[in-house]
């Protein structure tokens, strides 16, 4: 959509994205009007439609965001890649996944909690941005199945069933506690190592 010079829409469109979040993850999608989050940014309700078409086009962005960030951040840790044993890739991968998931609550938890919310399109590109994901981990499982340094009936189970548990330290972890991000992704991969180990 076309910009009116001067909008000052790379200022304003990220305080829109940020002030939705911050209102959705606290009161969820349904609650929350577009009213508010116009409310929140400090401009008239009116003019959220110079940024975006509907409140759930701008869920969408936000959720299609999130996955487009953490698809990015994986890429450079070396988990993809088959050059190293598959038990140090799953190690690498937890501790990503715990890291960068505790430095995104808010936009964790809209991602997951307002999946429901979403029209059919949208939530057909959210999930194969999903499975995406959970592919890169599950082809790690195969590996260490195949090698025999993994005991996983099913890997496709396993890796959802990882995932959940992983994800999950956001509905509990606040920094400032007696465990640091470090500690917190320490205890997390023990637990994934005696998990799938053979």
């Amino acid at each position: 959509m076309a910009r009116t010079a001067g909008s000052h829409s790379d200022i304003t469109g990220p305080k829109i994205s940020a002030a939705a979040l911050r209102l959705f993850a606290r009161h969820g999608f349904a609650a929350v009007s577009m009213r508010q989050i116009a409310a929140e940014v400090g401009v008239q309700a009116g003019a959220l439609y110079n940024y975006t078409p509907d409140k759930q086009s701008l869920l969408f962005d936000l959720m299609r965001g999130h996955m487009d960030e953490l698809l990015a951040a994986l890429i450079p840790k070396g988990i993809a890649g088959a050059e190293a044993a598959p038990i140090e890739r799953l190690e690498r991968f937890v501790r990503f996944h715990i890291h960068f998931h505790l430095e995104r609550p808010d936009a964790v938890f809209v991602s997951y909690m307002e999946l429901r919310n979403l029209g059919p399109e949208n939530f057909a590109v959210i999930e194969g941005l999903r499975r995406r994901y959970e592919d890169h981990l599950e082809t790690i499982l195969k590996a260490g199945a195949a090698d025999g340094s993994f005991a996983v009936p099913d890997s496709k189970i396993a890796t959802l069933a990882v995932i959940a548990m992983l994800t999950g330290v956001t509905t509990w972890y606040r920094s400032g506690g007696r465990l640091s991000g470090e500690d917190v992704a320490g205890l997390y991969w023990e637990m994934v190592r005696r998990a799938v180990s053979a």
